[in-house]
């Protein structure tokens, strides 16, 4: 019956038929230095992946025939060698690889991206950007409650405050809009179609092994929601033993941290990790104006996470996770701004259960096929002052996709459907229920050893706004240390009330302008990199275009409409990178001239900066710990709707890391300055408004930081 199933899937996929079930051939793979073996080491053998264990040893279940091996690892060079896998043989087959140390590189991570084909990032003609285990470590002893800062601090990257009142933030790629990133975990979209807001503050990187960054449009392979970018969040996987962490951490301005993960094997082929943590934030108001500049919160969040991989191609993974919140901002007890004239409490509860699971098998020894399926439901109960709004946010995901690989081609097909449901209790003329169905391609050519090709296309049926076609092209070309890449992509994102301006205004008061179209999108992006052993740089151009943007007047009106015109993003990246241990330095800068065309009106986007550039300086060892520099400047930023001013002034924000490793790292003290040059909003203007705003806010954008300068330390222990 199972059988008759996949023939069925690959007929609806338009697939050619699967050959004949033969017997596969099993390759024992030994990979070794000079003078020890390699464990953790991956070895690719077409669409079959596994990774060598303590004694070097990998055996991989191969088709018989010609199979072409790549053995990577952490500083060695890669090696690919042709084989002959013979079925039906007594033993298996001992194919021993050597690899050779990495020239001028103290260490080097070698990373898999999770995209549909399971390429190396390395091979993908698609730029995916990686943000290691290591560098997220020095984001959480940093804010080790969310992942706001280690977002921000990646280049192209913004991390937008969209309500001052309850601290929530949305993350902007290139310039784009919050609601065009979407966010994965561990390649479900557990958080919802659209988790910015205060969805990225309650996300712990305790258990987050690896993030990967997509930029621009990727509808063709991730759906709607996909039109800014991609963020994926890895989680860590289980080793061959235990581990247990516990990290506490307190900050000057009344945070409290507590975050506990666990993980450990349950079997030879499964593993299982645990995260749990507790979050609490005291109302502070910094520049004693009566109004709180960082909101009150106590949360909780548990996610506990199953893994079984056999190594031969066969996975599952399973995740559930409950999150629990109470915000509260506004005015202080006992101190209220003379302009509000009375006591104002911007409050909101959080609930959010999700689950998601993810299977890998392989069909005929030929094929792999995947099934993946998540859902997640939350509810809201938000307080506006005199106001009160109650929603529920429910989402549905599940696809079912094959991939498999002849010759330079790697190929992947599928079907997707995906449910995005919203309802108000206070409003219901704003429910909305969108399904949409759809179906996706994606083919990854080698036409050299130096040119690769990745074509995709999604065709999505969306219940409310019509057909979409949603293509990308890719290509990749390499040689002696360089590297360019060439993207160019469609899509759409289907509109909604839920936007950042609403989120923090609510949907009370709004007026929307007419039935709302669905927004469309294309990108175009070219990057040139050049890696020289320590010293590695990258340059990146892109523009994007999107029409019918969905846009939020709040000068006159508090009204919600489709832009009558098109809004442009165009700009550069520079990225340079210094490693050799000890010592690694990072710098960036990147221009964006973000603007909204409407008949002959043309506006920079607002709260989008036109020049930002960091540097980021770290000297680490293993056995006594870390010293680390940040300074970042951020340009100028056009505001709207605040009564003072239309353009934001310019600052730099200073931070500085140090952590103290003792009894052989087993335990770790840490401390750190966060914004170490006290730049706050409230230096050149006050938070609050002299007079209401039309959408009922208090208060205006942030454009700068709120909290000044913030020290945290703590200790973090591992047993």
């Amino acid at each position: 019956m199972r059988d008759a199933i996949v023939w069925l899937c690959f007929a609806a996929l338009g697939l050619p038929a699967l050959a004949a079930a033969q017997e596969p051939a099993v390759l024992r793979v030994e990979v070794r230095s000079e003078d020890a073996p390699i464990g953790g080491a991956l070895v690719v053998a077409g669409v079959i992946r596994q990774r060598t264990n303590e004694a070097g040893i990998a055996v991989l279940r191969v088709p018989a025939g010609a199979v072409m091996l790549e053995v990577t690892a952490g500083g060695f060079l890669p090696v690919e060698r042709r084989v002959d896998a013979r079925a039906g043989a007594a033993e298996p087959e001992l194919i021993v690889i050597v690899l050779a140390r990495q020239p001028d590189v103290d260490e080097e991570v070698t990373v898999v991206a999770t995209t549909r084909t399971g390429r190396r990032v390395d091979d993908q003609p698609m730029r995916v950007e990686v943000l290691e285990r290591e560098e997220i470590e020095e984001k959480m002893l940093m804010t080790p409650g969310d992942i706001v800062m280690m977002l921000n601090e990646m280049g192209g990257l913004r991390v937008q405050a969209t309500s001052p009142s309850l601290g929530a933030a949305a993350v902007r790629i290139q310039g784009m809009r919050g609601r065009y990133t979407r966010f994965l975990s561990d390649g479900l979209p557990l958080f919802g179609e659209q988790p910015g807001g205060l969805g990225l503050l309650q996300i712990p990187p305790m258990d987050l092994g690896q993030v990967e960054v997509i930029k621009g449009v990727a509808s063709a392979l991730y759906g709607a929601g996909a039109m800014g970018g991609v963020v994926n969040l890895l989680s860590r996987r289980p080793g061959p033993e235990a581990q247990h962490e516990l990290l506490l951490n307190q900050s000057t301005r009344g945070g409290t941290d507590a975050v506990f993960w666990l993980s450990g094997p349950t079997g030879e082929q499964s593993g299982i990790s645990l995260l749990a943590s507790a979050h609490r934030q005291a109302l502070a108001d910094v520049d004693d104006d009566g109004w709180a500049d960082m909101a009150s919160y106590a949360r909780a969040v548990v996610r506990p996470r199953f893994f079984r991989d056999d190594g031969a191609g066969r996975s599952f993974f399973a995740t559930v996770g409950f999150t629990r919140e109470e915000r509260e901002g506004g005015t202080m007890p006992d101190l209220v701004p003379p302009a509000i004239g009375g006591q104002y409490r911007e409050a909101l509860e959080t609930t959010r259960v999700d689950g998601g699971i993810s299977r890998q098998v392989i069909l005929s020894g030929r094929y792999v096929s995947t099934w993946r399926a998540a859902a997640m439901t939350q509810a809201h109960d938000h307080l506006f002052g005199d106001v009160r709004e109650r929603d529920r946010h429910t989402t549905a995901f599940g696809e079912l996709a094959v991939r498999g690989a002849a010759g330079r081609h790697t190929w992947v097909a599928g079907v997707a459907t995906e449910v995005d449901r919203y309802a108000l209790e206070e409003r219901p003329d704003v429910d909305y229920t969108y399904v949409v169905p759809g179906v996706f391609v994606q083919d990854d050519v080698d036409l050299a050893s130096w040119l690769s090709v990745s074509a995709s296309a999604r065709v999505d049926r969306h219940s409310e706004f019509g057909t979409f076609v949603s293509p990308r092209v890719s290509a990749l070309v390499r040689g002696a240390g360089w590297t360019s890449r060439w993207s160019y992509g469609e899509g759409f994102h289907g509109s909604s009330p839920l936007v950042e301006d609403t989120e923090a205004a609510g949907l009370t008061r709004l007026s929307i302008a007419g039935p709302l179209e669905a927004e469309e999108g294309r990108s175009l992006s070219v990057d040139v990199g050049y890696d020289a052993g320590p010293f590695s740089w990258l340059v990146t151009g892109f523009s994007s275009r999107i029409e019918n943007s969905l846009v939020v007047e709040r000068e006159e009106a508090y009204v919600l409409r489709n832009l009558d015109g098109v809004t442009t993003n165009r700009g550069v990246e520079l990225l340079a990178t210094y490693r050799r241990a000890p010592f690694a330095v990072t710098g960036s800068y990147t221009f964006v001239r973000s603007q909204e065309r409407e008949d002959d009106d043309i506006r920079e986007v607002a709260l989008t900066p036109r020049h930002s550039a960091g540097v980021v300086a770290m000297v680490e060892s293993e056995a006594w710990g870390r010293v680390g520099l940040e300074v970042y400047y951020t340009g100028r930023q056009r505001l709207e709707a605040d009564p003072r001013r239309t353009t934001s002034e310019p600052y730099v924000i200073v931070g500085l890391l140090g952590e103290r490793h003792i009894a052989g790292g087993r335990y770790s003290l840490f401390i750190n300055g966060e914004n170490l040059t006290n730049v706050r909003q409230s230096h050149w203007d006050p938070l609050v408004r002299p007079a209401r705003a039309v959408d009922g806010r208090w208060t205006v954008d942030a454009w700068a930081p709120l909290e000044g300068r913030v020290v945290n330390g703590g200790i973090r222990v591992r047993f």
